[in-house]
């Protein structure tokens, strides 16, 4: 017991519990309570492969393990190519995954904004990306004649901001300001589900400072707290020198989590640990430009990207505080993105199986499943042993108030309602079967994770599910 206690605590070292968050709840009839059940939740699942090409609305065949199973088990829905319904399960553990973002970007000084998604032509245009990014805008026109796009990035609308305010001082730098907004990309073949999409989430952060050096510090910095949070996560992502793009600046690093689906491609040097997009290198180049060592080329997903401005955008917007002698002086700049979406579907298609779904533990969207016994079945005595257990739960042990589902199919065998909650991965399942008969009653309780099962009183239940850290 105490081993399986130990590896449970190791499942999310770093996690912690946020008493302000109010889960939303699923009510069912007034003789169980206030109990979240699964006959409430909205998950249209169990499509066939050719209903999944059908509702894509393209024939472009579905090679990704995240996608296939985030469409088979209900977690998004296809809406037009390139944009998904995100389901029930998939929103909670986005709202999980952003709370462990402003966390991390709180800790570092990050002021939480929120910009809008309707960007005006002429802040493009004075930076000239509005012809520079082509094709891959939205653009509109309103009822007036005034030209917009659906915002893929924010350095021109966050410089004009402030921009705005004239009397900026050097004492308030650094400025950490960061949103986590809806995206749009007119990719020109979106696939992979939210691996590639025209609308996803994004965390998007823009730094402001009063001198390169100073800016430079703030760029490791948010670097840092990137590690950390894919550290969190159990992500192994790795840091790599980078292009700067059309966004721009003097100095760019992805975070690229390796997996063969990746449509990177990165080199890495295993004698100097030297990384680098090998867009960014010669194309016939085969050793490291550190230690002449030989390179290793492999395939990532980039989940994150960072970026050096200096003044490019602060100069075409006049973003200036008044420096330590009383001098105008231009803002450096740096920018900061998180793919969010695409995190949670690079989680799932590292930590999965080809059948089930596996999530970084923080980012389970319930922690706990309780499984009672079918109705009619011999079993069906101990019914109300796992009501109690959810009651006890969820009073006993504050941070699972809002992480337990009962599953309250019990038209259906145990055995059935075990396999769904394989394909969906939560952290534990819970069943009341032929052991909670017993004296003392005994729960089998599967811990997912580990791949372990283990036999455990209402009591050494408890013991083991007050562990679970949750964000």
């Amino acid at each position: 017991m105490e081993g399986l206690l130990t590896r449970c605590r190791a499942l999310a070292p770093h996690s912690h519990h946020l008493s302000g968050y109010k889960p939303l709840r699923f009510y069912c009839s007034p003789s169980r309570g206030r109990r979240m059940v699964l006959s409430r939740v909205f998950q249209p699942q169990n499509l066939r492969e050719d209903q999944w090409h059908s509702l894509e609305g393209r024939s472009g065949e579905l090679t990704c393990k995240s996608q296939k199973l985030m469409l088979r088990v209900g977690l998004i829905h296809p809406a037009s190519p390139g944009c998904y319904h995100l389901l029930p399960y998939t929103v909670r553990a986005m709202e999980k995954l952003v709370r462990v973002i402003d966390q991390e970007m709180q800790a570092i000084g990050g002021q939480k904004v929120n910009m809008p998604s309707l960007s005006p032509a002429e802040l493009w245009q004075a930076t000239s990306r509005w012809d520079l990014m082509g094709n891959e805008l939205l653009r509109l026109r309103d009822r007036h004649g005034r030209e917009y796009c659906l915002g893929p990035t924010h350095e021109e609308a966050v410089t004009a901001l402030v921009a705005s305010q004239k009397n900026l001082s050097y004492k308030q730098l650094p400025f950490l300001l960061y949103q986590v907004t809806r995206k749009f990309r007119d990719e020109p073949r979106p696939r992979f589900g939210l691996l590639r999409g025209r609308e996803f989430y994004m965390k998007d952060m823009y730094t402001f400072d009063s001198s390169p050096e100073a800016a430079r510090q703030t760029y490791g910095l948010v670097c840092d707290a990137y590690g950390r949070l894919f550290d969190r996560l159990g992500l192994r992502c790795i840091k790599v020198q980078a292009d700067v793009g059309s966004i721009g600046g003097t100095m760019s690093h992805e975070f690229q989590l390796p997996v063969d689906v990746g449509e990177d491609r990165f080199a890495v040097c295993p004698s100097c640990n030297f990384s680098a997009n090998v867009e960014t290198l010669d194309m016939s180049q085969t050793n490291c430009p550190v230690c002449q060592g030989p390179l290793t080329e492999t395939k990532g997903i980039e989940v994150g990207h960072t970026f050096y401005l200096g003044t490019k955008y602060s100069s075409i917007f006049n973003a200036q505080f008044t420096d330590v002698h009383g001098k105008q002086s231009l803002a450096e700049m740096g920018c900061y993105g998180l793919g969010v979406t695409r995190i949670l579907a690079a989680a799932i298609e590292v930590f999965s199986t080809e059948d089930c779904v596996r999530w970084p533990s923080l980012l389970a969207p319930y922690h706990v499943c309780l499984i009672p016994p079918k109705k009619g079945s011999k079993e069906e005595a101990a019914a109300e042993l796992t009501g109690n257990l959810y009651d006890h739960l969820t009073e006993v042990v504050p941070q699972l108030r809002g992480e337990v589902l009962l599953d309250d199919r019990t038209h259906l065998t145990i055995g059935n309602r075990l396999k769904d909650a394989d394909k969906l991965g939560y952290p534990y399942v819970v069943i009341a079967g032929k052991r909670a008969l017993e004296d003392p009653a005994r729960f089998e309780v599967w811990c997912q994770n580990t791949g372990e099962v283990v036999f455990l009183t209402k009591e050494g239940t408890l013991e083991l599910l007050s562990q679970v850290q949750v964000v």
